[in-house]
């Protein structure tokens, strides 16, 4: 995150920084001073709540316009920004984003109170204040939703603080000042229906942890910090708890269209694969990683040390071309010392043309062997063929298991998204402040088990649509599945779930009642309008939409449940002046809906929403984590972990 002051509305382009306050380094003038940062965070079953609120101090003898950025969050619905004068609030609207900017501009040249909330690319959030006053000081919040995924009976929050060190321009043009000058306080609350067994925030040795009513607490609190490292908070849920759907819905009256999330959390006989297998690895040496590789290349050569003997590898890493260090290579003690030792010599290699990477990646593959593909990146691709659906029809050529890891803040989600998608693989961040317990329950047993093929979702009896996905190609060994739509009319449904394990036809299914009335979480809407939105844009990068049909989507459902997206922005600015400027207040009435129902839910005991006890989905437990030997997917993604916080450590230093 960081601040910038700004004297004119040029539409600079907006860097990926550390959280903290930022000037142009031409500037004379003082940078703000960040005197209070708190964050509250709410984590209700399926999704979270998170709230920040900050006051900065212009120590300049004149007003400025600042400029406060943060990185995006994954699969973040930016909802609210307001700014606070004393005990008036003054709340966002969302707009088309020229009208939002036309808008903004119009009040802060009439030196009125105003505010404007932008996503800037994929990967960042911008807030424009006017006027902070001279010798004075501003306070302003925002808030945004995202799921929450339960992967091996683990649940993950990632707060994110530090860059992503992938924009050495920001580098060149920014100076900043990350420190807390007063109070910073991290609190989070933790519901959930199912017993929670222990709690984690690696790397924090002041949190505090306590329970109430079975509701937990994580609470930070310090003084004069850096805001230079990520807070990531692990929670794991006891074992032995049944494979589940879950349903949470939102029907106000009979008269509207209800909107749904659906989890299931599968139970699956899914064993491990003990037979010789084939592994490529795809890494990133462009210039960006310099501080990353030497942490990488250790996990990797440990890695590859603990393979089974019938074991085959390649080694391909690229930055503005691919080189292949190995081809098929059996594990054996001399091959990998010898792979090793050409690690350790490697040097950066530029860019990023992630596109050649893993085309090189893709050669010679063999097809009686079990494959799965590594990709390890923290960038962007800004070398080559860049086009999201360039790299979907490159990996729908292909039937093998892909595994991607973005390492640190400010990294390309859509990209990772398409190839996911079109290979059925799966992929995670990777924060400066993971620890080696997360990773492996975000990947470990899902390489070294069987999965599910060619998995289809479908609701019967029910009338839903706009679900976000129904072909789900690969379900890996816990991991948890999410879905977002809508239903026209209440009444019994059926849920089939159909997939092939092994060659063998595998159904799955339940029943259960879509609600008639259900009040208690209309943040549903606004959750359910983002997975469209990303589902249109998963469409337009396979070539199945236009990418003005895309935009189109994300315009019309950013203005109808008021959601800043590349197509929309949100104004701030008084009540007044909204009805001078014939602006209907939408986002005011929902912002207040949306409160009652947090009111009300913070009064009620935490109940389940499992649907399928009845009938139960699937027979056996979900898969939890487990002990055993330390084994070479253990080490590498430890490893990862490692050269992130290594690197956090770098940057701040």
């Amino acid at each position: 995150m960081k601040w910038m002051t700004v004297f004119s509305l040029t539409w600079v382009a907006v860097m990926s920084w550390a959280a903290g306050t930022l000037t142009p380094v031409s500037s004379t003038d003082q940078l703000p001073q960040i005197t209070d940062h708190v964050v509250h965070v709410v984590i209700n079953n399926g999704f979270a709540m998170t709230t920040v609120e900050q006051v900065f101090v212009n120590p300049n003898d004149k007003p400025i316009e600042a400029l406060y950025t943060v990185p995006v969050p994954q699969s973040a619905a930016l909802s609210e920004m307001s700014i606070l004068l004393g005990d008036l609030e003054l709340q966002g609207e969302v707009l088309p984003r020229d009208e939002a900017e036309r808008v903004y501009q119009e009040e802060k040249n009439q030196g009125n109170e105003a505010g404007l909330a932008t996503k800037e690319a994929f990967d960042t959030f911008a807030f424009r204040v006017t006027p902070v006053p001279a010798q004075g000081q501003s306070r302003f919040r925002y808030v945004y939703y995202q799921p929450i995924q339960i992967d091996t009976s683990v649940g993950r929050y990632v707060y994110p603080l530090q860059e992503g060190g992938t924009d050495k321009a920001a580098v060149d043009f920014w100076t900043r000042n990350t420190a807390v000058n007063g109070r910073f306080e991290f609190d989070l609350t933790l519901k959930s229906a199912w017993p929670i067994s222990a709690i984690r925030l690696p790397g924090v040795s002041d949190a505090v942890l306590s329970q109430n009513n079975g509701q937990h607490q994580v609470t930070i609190q310090r003084t004069e910090m850096d805001l230079t490292n990520d807070i990531v908070v692990y929670y794991q849920l006891a074992e032995n708890l049944p494979g589940r759907v879950e349903l949470m819905a939102y029907r106000p009256d009979d008269q509207t269209d209800g909107t749904f999330m659906l989890i299931l959390t599968p139970g699956l006989d899914l064993k491990p694969l003990n037979n010789g297998a084939n592994y490529v690895f795809v890494l990133d040496y462009s210039g960006s990683m310099d501080s990353k590789i030497a942490a990488l290349q250790q996990g990797v050569q440990q890695a590859l040390g603990q393979m089974n003997a019938d074991d085959q590898f390649r080694i391909i890493h690229f930055g503005s071309s691919a080189v292949e260090w190995a081809g098929w290579t059996q594990a054996t003690l001399e091959n990998v010392q010898q792979i090793s030792n050409k690690m350790a010599k490697a040097g950066r290699l530029g860019g990023t043309n992630l596109y050649n990477g893993l085309q090189a990646g893709l050669q010679r593959l063999d097809d009686d062997r079990a494959t799965s593909l590594i990709l390890i990146t923290d960038g962007v691709a800004n070398e080559g063929l860049v086009n999201p659906r360039d790299f979907h029809d490159l990996m729908r050529q292909y039937d093998l298991r892909v595994f991607g890891f973005l390492m640190g803040n400010n990294t390309n989600w859509p990209l990772m998204r398409a190839i996911a998608n079109a290979s059925g693989g799966f992929y995670a961040g990777v924060s400066n402040a993971d620890d080696i317990i997360g990773q492996v329950l975000l990947a470990k047993s899902k390489i070294t088990h069987e999965a599910l093929h060619d998995a289809q979702l479908s609701i019967k009896g029910v009338n839903t649509y706009g679900v976000n996905k129904d072909f789900l190609g690969k379900i890996y060994r816990g991991q948890q599945l999410v879905f977002f739509g809508r239903y026209t009319k209440p009444g019994r449904a059926k849920l089939e779930l159909h997939a092939t394990l092994s060659g063998a036809d595998k159904t799955y299914q339940c029943a259960f009642d879509f609600p008639e009335i259900d009040t208690d979480h209309p943040e549903l809407e606004r959750l359910w309008a983002l997975a469209s939105i990303e589902h249109a844009a998963d469409m337009a990068h396979a070539g199945l939409l236009e990418a003005t049909e895309a935009d189109d989507v994300a315009r019309s459902l950013g203005l109808t449940y008021q959601l800043v997206t590349d197509q929309t922005s949100m104004v701030v600015m008084r009540d007044e002046q909204f009805s001078a400027h014939g602006i209907e207040r939408r986002n005011r009435d929902r912002i207040a809906l949306e409160r009652q129902a947090q009111t009300d839910r913070s009064q009620q005991p935490i109940i389940t929403r499992r649907v399928d006890q009845d009938q139960p989905m699937f027979d056996r437990s979900a898969p939890s984590i487990g002990g055993g030997a330390l084994d070479p997917w253990y080490v590498l993604l430890a490893s990862l972990a490692l050269a992130a916080a290594w690197f956090g450590t770098r940057t701040k230093s």
